[in-house]
């Protein structure tokens, strides 16, 4: 699964030249999107809460398969943000723990979303 936040910081993370600016502008999206993520994934907990309650016992079961799907989901957009975030405080300070730390994120990524090709 591509994910455009990702990439761009293995780009940036393997040598390719990504401006400061670009990589503020990346963290800006991503964190939009994990928000979004995760308002999807709290809209469907609720859903299938709200079918629960009800009694639609084969409602819940969707709307629980679908609150786990939207939870994965969430979890893999933040681990994009704080690889995101972790690759502009790497280029704006050039400090060694937070190329750690952007690496870290995007192996957990990878590891959320079953990604294993990376740019090593």
């Amino acid at each position: 699964m591509t994910n455009k936040y990702i990439e761009l910081v293995k780009g940036f993370m393997s040598g390719e030249e990504v401006s400061v600016e670009a990589l503020n502008a990346n963290v800006d999206a991503a964190n939009v999107d994990a928000d979004a993520a995760a308002a999807a994934a709290h809209y469907a907990a609720a859903a299938a809460l709200y079918a629960a309650a009800e009694g639609c016992a084969d409602a819940a079961a969707e709307g629980c398969a679908a609150a786990a799907a939207a939870s994965s989901a969430a979890s893999s957009a933040y681990a994009a943000l704080y690889a995101a975030l972790y690759a502009a405080l790497y280029a704006d300070d050039d400090d060694a723990d937070d190329a750690d730390d952007a690496d870290y994120w995007v192996k957990r990524y990878e590891e959320l979303t079953n990604d294993k090709e990376r740019n090593d």
